[in-house]
């Protein structure tokens, strides 16, 4: 009464009906007082149905965590729509810091259950972007119906065909908190597939690799020299657009078996790649337990390589998004342990003080993700988020990790070096140049043991040693990044790819 408050904030957690008689005689006092201030409440679920009973709260909070509590105080989104979550991925990052934003992916397969688990997701508020997978058919065969396979239908993803099956699902996320939606790429023709999700899902942003959706890796049958110069062009597409872009490299690798070295260049190159084409606002995704069976300090060491190599490139006109998520290969298919892994592998993800946290619901080993298990798996991940922003232990002051990373960055600099070797001669932005890629891949200097298809060399022989994933040689011992391109290289040019890679750590040293 003293302060004549213009907001007044009451919890109670015992039994509701005494709540509920405190609340009112709360409220009657100040009455008496004549003071009039906005009312909040929050207590238990049976305490808040009893507290909103009384129609004197203005908003009564239960289940919600510091985030929404937080993203209330700001604006009151109920009371402005629409207006208050931002439409575009940097404003809505930068309203939710500093917690991440959340994203998650949906595609069942059916369009109709699709769009309606969508819906429900935006009402339950409990993530910022829903990325929408489509099935097979739609990601290669979108723009070429008669190429579709009728059986397949609805593996994988969403049977989207027709622009307005898309808009129909965006129309279906308007409300709630009006999440960001957005879409994997096409397989082919791809700067079409880019246009069509920004007319129809307002694409969040892109994620478009360098060396996939080829004969690669067979989604597609590109082979690498159509494939890399046209998502070459997406990728510059995006820039024009000024669309944000993710290039999902490092996983694609890290799923073939390559060592952590080449996943750590991968990050490199990639963001290198969208610097040079452009790109303003890049997403660097961040997989963890990619294989599996890496250890927590190792998977760390080896992302927080990734990010310095990342954001030493930031600059005014390229800014860079950490996002993390929790790797396929590392959820059990038992629902419970799978639940486990979900929270472990967010505690792990925020040691990296990510921007987007993606989401993989815990049933995903499993079966194909609905509206219920989202957004549980989101609750969950959020609770963890939330726990691990009040001061977490940090692997990142463990010098078993700190050596790591240094190690890493030393082989990954020197192989950085290695694939801008392989651009044409007089080339001087070789990241930027497709055939660059293509050169290294046919060299043997970008592999991987899950690629023994005749289009990478497929040579190289990983393990996991001491929770890391390592390059061996003939008799099983451990190779050095430097060792293997003795392999495929001559003396003469490693001699110089170090003397490069040293001189280009200098100079980032120095600046």
């Amino acid at each position: 009464m003293e302060w004549r408050a213009d907001w007044v904030a009451l919890s109670y957690r015992l039994t509701p009906e005494v709540g509920k008689h405190l609340f009112l005689k709360t409220a009657e006092e100040l009455r008496k007082a004549g003071i009039s201030p906005v009312l909040t409440a929050a207590g238990t679920i049976p305490v808040a149905r009893a507290a909103e009973e009384t129609g004197l709260f203005r908003k009564v909070f239960a289940t919600d965590g510091a985030s929404e509590v937080m993203a209330w105080l700001r604006g009151d989104p109920e009371s402005q729509g629409t207006r208050s979550y931002p439409h575009h991925l940097v404003s809505r990052v930068e309203q939710s810091a500093p917690y991440p934003i959340l994203r998650h992916h949906l595609g069942l397969p059916s369009l109709e259950k699709t769009r309606e688990a969508a819906r429900e997701i935006a009402q339950a508020k409990v993530l910022d972007v829903l990325s929408l997978a489509p099935d097979q058919n739609a990601q290669q065969h979108f723009f070429d119906p008669s190429a579709m396979d009728p059986s397949l239908s609805g593996a994988g993803g969403c049977p989207f065909r027709t622009p307005e099956d898309l808009q129909s699902i965006h129309e279906a996320t308007r409300c709630g908190n009006f999440p960001l939606l957005r879409c994997y790429a096409g397989t082919t023709r791809l700067l079409e597939y880019a246009s069509l999700l920004r007319h129809t899902l307002n694409n969040a942003w892109g994620a478009i690799p360098i060396s996939w959706y080829s004969t690669l890796d067979g989604r597609s049958s590109r082979p690498l020299e159509q494939s890399i110069p046209e998502n070459f062009a997406a990728m510059k597409w995006h820039a024009e657009q000024q669309i944000p872009l993710e290039i999902n490299e490092p996983h694609q690798w890290g799923l073939r078996g390559a060592h952590d070295a080449l996943f750590v260049a991968a990050g490199a190159f990639s963001a290198r790649t969208a610097k040079a084409l452009g790109i303003r606002t890049y997403v660097a995704q961040m997989m963890l337990n990619t294989p599996g069976n890496v250890s927590p300090r190792q998977d760390v060491a080896k992302m927080l390589a990734y990010r310095e190599l990342v954001e030493e490139l930031e600059s005014p006109d390229f800014r860079v998004l950490v996002e993390v998520r929790p790797g396929l290969l590392g959820m059990p298919s038992d629902l419970c342990r799978a639940k486990g892994q979900l929270a472990h592998a967010t505690a792990l993800g925020m040691q990296l003080s990510p921007d987007i946290l993606h989401v993989v619901a815990y049933c995903e080993a499993e079966y194909a993700a609905g509206a219920e298990e989202i957004i549980e798996s989101c609750r969950i991940a959020r609770q963890v988020m939330e726990n691990c922003l009040l001061g977490d232990a940090s692997y990142g002051q463990d010098q078993r990790v700190l050596l790591r990373k240094e190690q890493l960055l030393g082989e990954a600099r020197l192989l950085l070096q290695a694939i801008a070797a392989c651009a044409p001669p007089g080339e001087t932005t070789p990241f930027g140049n497709p055939h660059t890629y293509v050169n290294a891949i046919r060299r043997g200097i970008l592999d991987a043991p899950g690629l023994q298809n005749g289009i990478a060399r497929g040579e190289v022989l990983t393990d996991i040693r001491d929770g890391a994933c390592v390059v061996l040689g003939e008799r099983g011992e451990i190779l050095t990044e430097e060792e293997r391109l003795e392999r495929i290289l001559s003396a003469k040019e490693i001699r110089r790819l170090l003397a490069l890679a040293e001189e280009e750590h200098h100079k980032e040293r120095i600046g």
